[in-house]
């Protein structure tokens, strides 16, 4: 998806009404289920107190199916308490070679279809050795290696205006908390976002580990930049599906991402419907 960041922005509003008018209005928050989180999705819909409802993406506007291993191409709509909540099952990666605005259009969408927060979830490569593959952290900052920003271009239009976005407090430090009481132990990672789609080098991970990296992916920190520019809160759960480049024995493989997801599903699943339950719960979605 190319054009300007006009045209984007138009299309994401053509988008969030298409989402409204299938779902019968708006949505409070988004869940995107990235790599290793796909399998999640039944116990997501069977914590909804009303049947869920689903939409190829491909009819709405500006979406396509995405191309990665393991990536769903429907949007969910579920209720969690009070909460409505639309599941996007795939993302699309910087590195499907569509653009930024493709990237963030889901972002976008969802805001135009009325969410004010949104749930990010990935699978990464970990660099913390007493991490287990498997386990699930709270993202709560990011460095974004991507060479890209969803802001790049002319001045988005009004009430969009406005290019200088603060990423101080990026990921909420409310919703973290919330999990966190949610999942006492788990921890908190500084993630690295790059272009892909090849993994990193060992030297590139070493380099990564000097600059505070715990985890290592290739998604989330556009998405994040583009929610934080239209006020969205942001709360982002990591899988570690492989230990990183160099710190394993094993070679790295996206079937290998897919699989650790498989096996995680009923651990990431159960923790992130009771995240969401704690979300609605707290009132801060």
């Amino acid at each position: 998806m190319s054009g300007t960041v006009a045209e984007a922005f138009a299309l994401a509003e053509k988008a969030g009404a298409a989402i409204k008018s299938a779902f019968d209005g708006k949505h409070h928050l988004l869940v995107v289920l990235g790599s290793g989180w796909a399998d999640s999705l039944s116990m997501l819909e069977s914590a909804s107190t009303t049947p869920s409802r689903s939409l190829p993406v491909h009819e709405i506007p500006g979406f396509a199916k995405p191309t990665a291993l393991g990536h769903g191409g429907q949007l969910v709509s579920i209720t969690i308490g009070a909460t409505r909540v639309l599941l996007l099952t795939g993302r699309t990666h910087l590195y499907e070679g569509r653009g930024v605005h493709a990237v963030v259009h889901g972002v976008r969408s969802a805001h135009m279809a009325g969410c004010t927060s949104v749930v990010l979830t990935n699978g990464a490569g970990c660099l913390q050795p007493r991490w287990k593959v498997g386990s699930a952290v709270l993202i709560r900052d990011h460095i974004n290696l991507t060479g890209h920003s969803p802001l790049t271009g002319d001045n988005p239009p009004a009430p969009f205006a406005g290019r200088f976005v603060d990423l101080t407090d990026a990921y909420s430090r409310e919703l973290r908390e919330v999990a966190k009481r949610v999942a006492p132990d788990i921890e908190e990672a500084v993630y690295l976002g790059l272009h892909g789609p090849h993994f990193e080098t060992p030297s590139e991970i070493r380099a990564a580990a000097s600059w505070g990296a715990d985890m290592v992916g290739m998604s989330t920190v556009l998405e994040v930049i583009a929610a934080r520019h239209l006020a969205m809160n942001v709360l982002a759960l990591s899988l570690a599906t492989n230990q990183a480049a160099g710190l394993g024995s094993e070679p790295l493989s996206g079937e290998e991402v897919i699989a650790v997801g498989k096996e995680a599903a009923p651990r990431a699943g159960a923790l992130l419907r009771d995240v969401l339950v704690a979300l609605d719960r707290a009132e801060v979605v």
